[in-house]
């Protein structure tokens, strides 16, 4: 028996990189400088990635400007997309495209190859698991306007970004990701905008349909991500029951499922709802660390988080992970790196201790 421990994405990034960010989108640096920047975060967040002795690694997303939008980070753009508020007051807002015959401009399967370049240099890590985070075509599909685009029609869209998404996860799985994690926010958060689950249906589809092109083999490397947000310490849909979201999460033909758990304030009962969702050819990853709180958890909690969900969910079905990423956007402050680190430092210790628990 071995209980597999992975993280979900985001790390925060370094001042100088936030920085950068900033003078780069203010004409105050070149793209060569920015990248600079972006290389060195990149360097050192693998390398504190690997001290914490994590099985599986991520790029902590670096480079990306957030990540939901780096497939159309240099398009033209109109800002004046979908409002999501968050608890504390504080919003984002979705961009709509502008421009017709829609391509990403950015794969995930680059920012998978500059990850293994990293590592070949660090350390002889070179076998060392990399996991590489994606947008879900759902996310991406709220970027079409409400009133269209001339001369493209949102069907045309669709059949373009279905093939884009396509793309963007089989560049991941043929560069050597050791797994690809759909990022699905918007599924717990859609309740908000169609209580009554019409959108949720139509996302799952959207979603399946880009999974279905892929096969049952494929489809065991592949994941699916959800969380109710989690952004300058705030969350934008922790208050949807999942009892409306999680029968809809597992029609996702997906083999892997990241799971939200830690900051649910009563997590049997959500444990017991997985328990009779869960379909065989599938694996749920339990949320065993918050990023969002900004107390450590010890190992000896997470050890007793994981034996608690071993209690509804068979061994060969489990794993954990964190929540959700750290930082999800990157001009997010709220997280220390330091703690961002010691946080998945206890979930890997913990999940240790759970499985040898579990061996008795």
């Amino acid at each position: 028996m071995s209980l597999p421990t992975e993280p979900i994405g985001s790390i925060p990034r370094p001042a100088h990189l936030i920085k950068a960010n900033q003078d780069f989108a203010e004409g105050r640096i070149t793209r060569r400088e920015l990248d600079e920047h972006r290389d060195r975060a990149l360097r050192d967040t693998i390398e504190k990635f690997v001290a914490t002795g994590s099985p599986v690694i991520t790029d902590g997303e670096q480079s990306k400007p957030s990540f939901a939008t780096y497939p159309v980070a240099g398009l033209k753009l109109n800002p004046g997309g979908q409002v999501v508020p968050f608890a504390d007051g504080h919003t984002r807002q979705l961009p709509l495209l502008t421009q017709r015959d829609f391509r990403y401009q950015a794969h995930a399967g680059d920012y998978l190859k500059k990850t293994r370049e990293v590592l070949r240099t660090i350390r002889s890590m070179t076998d060392l698991p990399v996991k590489q985070a994606v947008i879900a075509p759902s996310m991406l599909s709220m970027f079409y306007p409400p009133l269209g685009i001339s001369g493209y029609s949102k069907e045309q869209f669709h059949d373009d970004l279905v093939n884009e998404a396509e793309a963007d996860l089989r560049g991941c799985l043929e560069g050597g990701a050791h797994k690809v994690q759909m990022d699905f926010t918007e599924g717990r958060v859609s309740f908000k905008l169609d209580p009554d689950g019409g959108m949720l249906r139509q996302f799952v589809a959207l979603n399946n349909e880009v999974l279905d092109r892929f096969s049952p083999e494929e489809r065991q490397r592949i994941g699916v991500h959800t969380c109710p947000g989690g952004d300058q310490d705030s969350t934008h849909s922790a208050d949807v029951d999942y009892k409306k979201f999680l029968p809809r999460f597992f029609d996702l033909h997906a083999g892997n499922f990241y799971l939200q758990m830690a900051s649910e304030p009563d997590r049997r009962s959500v444990l017991a709802l997985v328990r009779d969702h869960l379909k065989p050819n599938q694996r749920v990853f339990i949320g065993v660390t918050d990023p969002i709180n900004p107390r450590v958890e010890t190992p000896e909690e997470v050890r007793d988080r994981v034996l608690e969900a071993a209690e509804f969910i068979p061994l060969q079905q489990l794993g954990t992970c964190d929540d959700c990423g750290f930082a999800p956007f990157a001009d997010d402050k709220s997280t220390p790196r330091e703690t961002a680190f010691a946080k998945i430092r206890a979930r890997v210790e913990g999940t240790r201790l759970a499985e040898q628990r579990l061996r008795g």
